[in-house]
């Protein structure tokens, strides 16, 4: 079963086949670079012509009974939301095409940490999107080992999601 849609973009009365792909959207958006680094990263796969954002598992956007935790940091303490806010996470990792993270070198996030791990134990490639002048900081060996392949946030909107690759990342580990 082909887990991508073929969408038909009509451009000057020329059909153009084009396939998409869904992405697991694993990004932080506790602190001010991880949520300047998620709106650009969000930006970009809007105009990614190659990625099917409407279909695509965005846990922002589906957080149990549309409740965020940084909006009401009491959630924390209750275990139904927590629950099912992590299930539906788990959910969306085993559903969607591959997983893109959005990765601030030093602002490690736990359960970014989790969600790669299950990305990985599931088969599913792994892209690591780090904010240009973020490129070249070290990052964590863990993340660093995991992921199959690392790009740079300008190259985001052009990345073509139907060729993963593997690639190293151009900085240390620590």
């Amino acid at each position: 079963m082909l887990k991508y849609d073929l969408i038909v973009l009509i451009r000057g009365g020329n059909f153009v086949g084009q396939k998409t792909k869904t992405v697991y959207f694993c990004a932080g958006w506790f602190t001010d670079n991880q949520n300047k680094a998620y709106k650009d990263a969000m930006e970009a796969i809007k105009e990614n012509p190659t990625v099917d954002v409407k279909n695509s598992y965005v846990p922002l956007e589906h957080q149990y009974k549309g409740l965020r935790v940084d909006e009401h940091p009491e959630l924390l303490e209750d275990r139904e939301w927590a629950t099912a806010t992590y299930n539906g996470d788990r959910v969306g990792v085993s559903t969607s095409d591959l997983l893109l993270a959005v990765y601030i070198p030093k602002e490690e996030d736990v359960g970014m940490g989790v969600e790669l791990g299950m990305a990985s134990a599931l088969g599913k490639h792994i892209l690591v999107v780090i904010p240009d002048e973020d490129w070249g900081k070290p990052i964590n060996l863990m993340s660093w080992g995991i992921a199959d392949q690392f790009i740079k946030m300008s190259e985001l909107a052009s990345f073509d999601f139907n060729k993963p690759a593997f690639n190293f990342y151009d900085g240390a580990v620590y």
